[in-house]
């Protein structure tokens, strides 16, 4: 024994635990033991101390275990509060009252409020007026049916900022719950809100170009048709002008016949203007640009402005000094004042006020992608502004189609701001309005510059009289009634005419025919062969040949956008023999 307790003196504080254990083992073992059984013998409790050692050991690698399986623990929640907090949506737990419980760090910087302050708040005043029946209406379907479900709607940051939210929902059972609930109800609510304005503004922007793109397909289409049409149109007023015209040469001016066929010439003629109308819409009317200052313009039509709306408008015209040079058709500049004009005095009711201003303007890449059209550059900006009722969205987007309008019956035909549309257009400018009921309109029309340092300044071309000539013409036209009259009226203006409806036959009988051929006189647009194609050919024949191109509507075969080239003679169907007789002149002697 004695050797016994010297051993204890030098065990370690662990091994005397180890050795109390042992002997408490052993004591077990012991009561166990048949009374006769002796002492624990020293072998028997080193024995005993190993199995406890071995024990020990056991446990502290259990423990290691257990450490290290808490620090990963603890990595990963502290990892999952960091991904929680700094995700780029928003999570939020919210109960079935309403009231946040719970909210990550972005879902308090989406509504820029301090987290603390935020949680225990209802959700409400988050929720942009006008959405919360939306919400409510979304909250209450997400409490009864228990599905994922989203919405998108508008939140309202604490500052007052409104921005568009994704909602994500979820129904989860209340962690904090007694063990008595129903696991499977609706406990909680799990809310993931993302920020979408700006993908909400390109697809707000996508909708507004995608419109644009329509309308402007649409415009272009409904030009294609009206072109078409006032080219077969054209054609059948030129017959009932010219014939008209020949008979009143031939009727006393006292016969009652001649008022009649007067009558019918100025119902042709009015049904010209129709049809010219048509064509600055489909920007196929024959136009003869020059370069022009667009305050010199608008000063000479000043009087007449005033005579069209009358006394009760007051117009206001601001010009601006230094203004750039454009290059256009002076009469496009009265068909679009005159017109924009019209349009104001019927929007007017009573006394009001139109004004007229000129600025200069660069358009830059932002603007340009806002109106679908417009190409950035340097641009003459004439506004056209008026104080009357004013248009509404759907008035405003079709105020440009053709035979559109608002007017009373047989108050307008509906063309007035179609030839506007198609005369910018056909200058590649381009026109924007706006207006809202009651408080007026702006036409804003933007045209290129031209950079140019002379200036050519229209003017006035006295009527030239109604002369003939002894040469000899060649005629093609493939309409037969305008081939005949046209004939009819060069023959009596003293021409030799070879008439024919095909171009072969041209060809033919140009190289039979024995006398010198003059002029060239051709419809543009013909089966077999079109007018330009047949000037080129019988050139190269008739070296001195001259030519005269007739059309109900200008081509690109023999134009660029409507826009003659200067050496190129261009007579507009319908015409009068007056008409015809200063072309084919000019043509000739040019």
């Amino acid at each position: 024994m004695e050797d016994n307790m010297t051993n204890n003196d030098t065990l370690c504080a662990d091994e005397r635990e180890l050795r109390r254990r042992a002997e408490e083992i052993a004591l077990q073992n012991a009561a166990q033991l048949p009374e006769n059984k002796g002492p624990m013998s020293v072998e028997e409790t080193r024995l005993v101390l190993h199995e406890l050692r071995v024990h020990q050991i056991e446990l502290e690698m259990q423990n290691e275990e257990l450490r290290r399986a808490q620090f990963e623990l603890d990595s990963a929640r502290a990892q999952y509060f960091d991904f929680y907090d700094l995700a780029p949506v928003g999570y939020c737990t919210i109960s079935k009252e309403g009231v946040l419980l719970k909210a990550n760090l972005t879902t308090a910087r989406l509504l820029d409020i301090d987290r603390k302050t935020l949680v225990g708040q209802t959700v409400y005043p988050y929720i942009h007026k006008e959405d919360q029946d939306r919400y409510y209406l979304f909250f209450k379907s997400l409490l009864k049916t228990g599905e994922v479900t989203s919405c998108e709607l508008r939140m309202v940051k604490r500052g007052g900022a409104i921005f568009w939210a994704h909602v994500l929902a979820m129904t989860v059972p209340d962690p904090s719950a007694s063990s008595g609930q129903d696991a499977g109800g609706a406990g909680v609510c799990r809310f993931v809100i993302s920020d979408v304005t700006e993908c909400k503004q390109a697809e707000d922007e996508r909708e507004k170009l995608a419109a644009q793109l329509q309308q402007a397909q649409k415009m272009e289409s409904v030009g294609l048709l009206a072109g078409g049409v006032a080219h077969d149109f054209n054609n059948k007023l030129t017959i009932i002008l010219g014939y008209t015209e020949m008979l009143l040469g031939k009727v006393a001016p006292t016969e009652p016949l001649f008022a009649d066929l007067q009558e019918i010439q100025q119902a042709a003629k009015h049904s010209a203007d129709l049809t010219r109308q048509l064509l600055a819409f489909a920007r196929k009317q024959v136009v003869t640009p020059k370069i022009l200052e667009l305050n010199d313009m608008v000063d000479g039509m000043l009087n007449m402005l005033r005579r069209l709306i009358g006394e009760n408008i007051d117009l206001l015209w601001r010009p601006v000094s230094g203004l750039w040079q454009v290059k256009i058709d002076p009469s496009q500049i009265d068909q679009i004042l005159a017109n924009l004009c019209v349009n104001a005095r019927h929007a007017i009711a009573g006394v009001g006020r139109l004004t007229i201003q000129t600025a200069n303007i660069v358009l830059d890449s932002d603007y340009c992608s806002d109106h679908i059209g417009s190409v950035p550059g340097e641009y003459v900006h004439l506004t056209v502004s008026d104080d009357g009722c004013g248009m509404n969205e759907e008035t405003l987007a079709r105020i440009f189609e053709p035979f559109f309008t608002t007017k009373a019956f047989g108050e307008g035909t509906g063309l007035g701001l179609a030839t506007v549309y198609g005369a910018v257009k056909q200058n590649n400018g381009f026109i924007y309005v706006e207006s809202r009921p009651g408080s007026g309109t702006t036409f804003n029309i933007y045209l290129p510059r031209h950079r140019s340092i002379t200036l050519q300044v229209p003017q006035e071309v006295a009527a030239e009289p109604i002369e003939g000539g002894r040469e000899t013409i060649l005629l093609v036209e493939d309409e037969g009634a305008i081939l005949k009259m046209a004939t009819i009226m060069l023959q009596n203006l003293g021409y030799t005419v070879l008439a024919t409806n095909s171009p072969v036959e041209a060809i033919r009988l140009a190289k039979v025919h024995t006398g010198a051929i003059s002029l060239l006189m051709t419809d543009v647009v013909m089966p077999e062969m079109n007018g330009r194609d047949l000037e080129e050919h019988l050139a190269s024949f008739i070296p001195q040949l001259k030519c005269l191109f007739m059309s109900g509507y200008t081509a690109d075969i023999i134009s660029r956008q409507g826009k003659l080239d200067p050496d190129l003679h261009f007579i507009q169907k319908p015409f009068s023999a007056s008409d015809l007789a200063a072309k084919v002149r000019k043509a000739l002697e040019g």
